[in-house]
């Protein structure tokens, strides 16, 4: 059985209050490493850090909104000023319109459009900035983005969304290739439907949306956050050492290609 052990490094994952981050912030402190967790919620920052603090491994809470340039910036600041380093940056946290408020592009408003780009796309820049030049000095870093399957696939009414998942996968191969010479490899996961609180009440609680959506899905159900958390500590670990500038689909095979029967 494959067993990653990163003890002794520090990892950053942004949303890790919340399902996807959560499940990552825990597997990294199953594999020994230290963890700094971001978010804006603090009572769900707060229970994740315990959780990670239990299993023996120190954990640090920053909450912080990327939407605004100036909380984004000052992130990996006190990231760094807890730990002195960040090896792992997992850039993690996102949004979109609720399901209820998807709507074509000649609808779609401006503010929906900036808030969504400056949170998933443009807050990437002010994260990952100073943590790469940190890497850069200690010469390693793992950085893991994650993007979507609507950046690889586009889906209707969420051009925000889609077009800022699609950058963020770009973003990741021109980040792979100049990186490279620092020792610094660059990877994304592009999740497919998930099973959390929104999924679950938008689609997986009604049975006819439910059988709809997943008849795209060759694997005929959703993912849990545990199997993209898993995904991400193997791009973070030693295993994937040559692993870079890859733009990997979780999806359940939503991206292969046509599933229904013609």
């Amino acid at each position: 059985m494959m067993k990653i052990d990163i003890t002794g490094k520090v990892a950053m994952v942004t949303g890790g209050n919340g399902a996807i981050g959560g499940a990552a912030v825990l597997r990294f402190a199953d594999c020994g490493a230290d963890v700094i967790i971001h978010g804006q919620n603090e009572e769900r920052g707060a229970r994740v850090k315990k959780l990670a603090e239990e299993k023996g491994v120190k954990a640090v809470f920053i909450k912080a909104d990327l939407s605004d340039p100036d909380d984004a910036m000052a992130l990996p600041e006190k990231a760094l000023a807890a730990f002195g380093k960040v090896d792992i940056l997992v850039n993690n946290a996102g949004t979109n319109v609720s399901a209820d408020g998807r709507r074509p592009i000649y609808e779609f408003s401006e503010d929906e459009w900036n808030h969504i780009i400056d949170t998933d796309l443009k807050s990437i820049l002010y994260i990952s900035k100073p943590i790469i030049k940190n890497m850069m000095e200690n010469k390693y870093g793992k950085i893991i983005n994650i993007g979507s399957v609507a950046g690889v696939t586009p889906l209707r009414n969420q051009c925000a969304f889609v077009a800022a998942k699609a950058g963020l996968h770009e973003l990741t191969r021109a980040m792979a290739i100049e990186l490279a010479p620092y020792n610094i490899l660059v990877n994304a996961i592009a999740p497919g439907s998930i099973m959390m609180e929104g999924t679950k009440a938008h689609f997986y609680s009604k049975p006819d949306v439910a059988e709809s959506l997943l008849s795209h899905v060759p694997l005929h159900r959703p993912g849990e956050p545990d199997e993209i958390a898993s995904v991400i500590v193997f791009m973070a670990s030693d295993y994937a050492s040559y692993l870079t500038g890859a733009v990997l689909p979780v999806d359940g095979g939503w991206t292969c290609g046509y599933n229904r029967e013609w």
